[in-house]
């Protein structure tokens, strides 16, 4: 019996890396997963909504304006049927037997709560400096190389990066979903990866799962100021974890995740939980 993942994307414009993404979704379909897409439109004026009206096995949830990264998100995991819910940015590539290796990382080890892939163009330790590729062919070649070579391989980090990061449902009714008070986007998965390991559980980058990240395409594409956004839930975020320092200071120099994560614990439901609101 195959297992369900929702694998939940946001869109807003950029038709052609929503396009690309899907694309290299189905190409990589395992037989032992099913996969359900639960795409939320935040307005877009290029066509993809057309587009996402002609893929199969999908749900739709059009907003007529941006409601951002976090609410959007939240918005599709109300949505989502699947035992496992996959949020994965519409401007990645994935590669061959990506979600089958992040998915067994979880059913190997139940202490884990979210895992991630290693990439191009992320921050932390899930980077891949200096990959040599320079056309989607050739991306798929390293990929590939770069799996065998780390076969069966992950380790610990402190946080994991949003743009594809895999979990069972159980961790919503657990921690609740994304923090909407960082709009439009940024440090919404920082807040999500803390709360899951002040609930106690672990994070987890399997090193043998290679994910291409355009990275900022969503802010490129809509003359969206990235740094203003940046800097503006830098200042949220300090605040809502009692962090002492300014946005600026956060944004520019970074914290310490696990001794956030130590002062925090244990777990409480009014301090920590999410409640994801229903439309």
């Amino acid at each position: 019996m195959s297992t369900l993942i929702s694998i939940v994307m946001l869109t807003w414009n950029g038709l052609k890396f929503t396009q690309e993404c899907v694309e290299s979704i189905l190409r990589h379909e395992d037989d032992s997963i099913k996969i359900q897409f639960v795409f939320v439109d935040n307005g877009s004026s290029d066509g993809t909504i057309a587009y996402l009206q002609t893929l199969p096995s999908s749900k739709l949830i059009c907003n007529q304006e941006n409601k951002g990264f976090a609410a959007g998100n939240n918005q599709g995991i109300a949505e989502a049927d699947g035992e496992y819910i996959c949020l994965l940015n519409n401007d990645t590539v994935v590669t061959e037997g990506w979600l089958s290796r992040l998915l067994g990382c979880l059913q190997r080890d139940p202490n884990i709560a979210i895992v991630g892939p290693r990439s191009n163009n992320v921050a932390w330790a899930q980077l891949v400096y200096n990959v040599p590729y320079k056309s989607s062919a050739e991306m798929e070649i390293f990929a590939r190389h770069w799996s065998l070579q780390h076969k069966g391989q992950g380790f610990f980090p402190h946080k994991l990066i949003g743009h594809c990061m895999l979990f069972h449902r159980d961790l919503i009714a657990k921690i609740g979903g994304l923090d909407e008070r960082f709009f439009p986007g940024n440090y919404e998965d920082d807040d999500f990866c803390l709360r899951a390991r002040v609930s106690g559980q672990i994070l987890w980058v399997a090193n043998d799962v290679y994910v291409h990240h355009y990275g900022g395409s969503t802010f490129q594409t809509n003359k969206t100021n990235y740094s203003a956004s940046a800097y503006l839930n830098a200042e949220r975020f300090s605040k809502k974890w009692s962090l002492g320092v300014s946005g600026l200071e956060l944004d520019q120099f970074g914290y310490n995740p696990s001794d956030l994560v130590e002062r925090e614990k244990p777990f409480r439901i009014e301090r920590h939980y999410i409640p994801i609101r229903k439309e």
